[in-house]
């Protein structure tokens, strides 16, 4: 891996910061998964819900790049910060789904999306110096609790969105995928009182999301 010197870096992370709020993530290009899922119609209360909870979700990915980011940058083994750059890479994917769905809804993105970028990548870029270990037990404990809330998503999504759906459920296979990767790598469970802010943080984020 090539050596990125302190201004190297700062252009870097503006450059995936800009991508990632404003313009067009790099991802994997994996096939969406509502490709093949019939849109079926939505009356308007059906639409606001389910703009509101695909909302949640794709600020959710916002916060999720800005994580791995921060916690790429200050990881110490190169197969760490490896780890944490493919992860970026299928959140990416995440985030291109989601805004995609978002167009379909006539829906816009959460309006807090800076912020949340700009606190996130803070969190991770802390994580990150407090070692490997608690770093993937980081990445670890929030798939958690994402899976957590996109089963939440699940069970309130009108029952004929289906691509909606369809989405939720890949990023939810995903997300499992991340965090069995992050525990065999090394990752440490994290302390009850961690757990529970790290809670309580995310509940402050999408409950702002589902409205702004």
């Amino acid at each position: 891996m090539r050596y990125l010197n302190p201004v190297d870096q700062f252009i870097v992370q503006s450059d995936h910061a800009l991508r990632t709020l404003f313009g067009k993530p790099v991802t994997t290009e994996r096939e969406n998964p509502s490709k093949n899922t019939a849109d079926s119609p939505l009356n308007e209360a059906e639409r606001k819900l389910s703009s509101s909870l695909m909302r949640v979700n794709h600020s959710g990915e916002v916060s999720a790049q800005a994580l791995y980011q921060g916690q790429a940058l200050t990881a110490q083994l190169d197969k760490v910060r490896e780890s944490m750059h493919r992860a970026a890479l299928e959140e990416n994917d995440h985030l291109a789904w989601t805004e995609q769905r978002l167009s379909e809804l006539s829906s816009q993105k959460s309006l807090l999306n800076p912020v949340w970028y700009c606190g996130s990548f803070t969190i991770g870029a802390i994580a990150g110096l407090l070692g490997d270990k608690w770093s993937l037990g980081f990445v670890a404990e929030t798939e958690h609790q994402v899976i957590h809330h996109l089963n939440e998503h699940l069970s309130k999504l009108p029952k004929n969105d289906l691509r909606s759906e369809a989405v939720l459920k890949q990023m939810k296979t995903d997300e499992a995928h991340h965090a069995t990767v992050a525990l065999e790598n090394g990752g440490a469970k994290l302390p009850w009182p961690v757990k529970k802010l790290m809670t309580g943080m995310s509940k402050v984020m999408t409950t702002s999301a589902y409205y702004i």
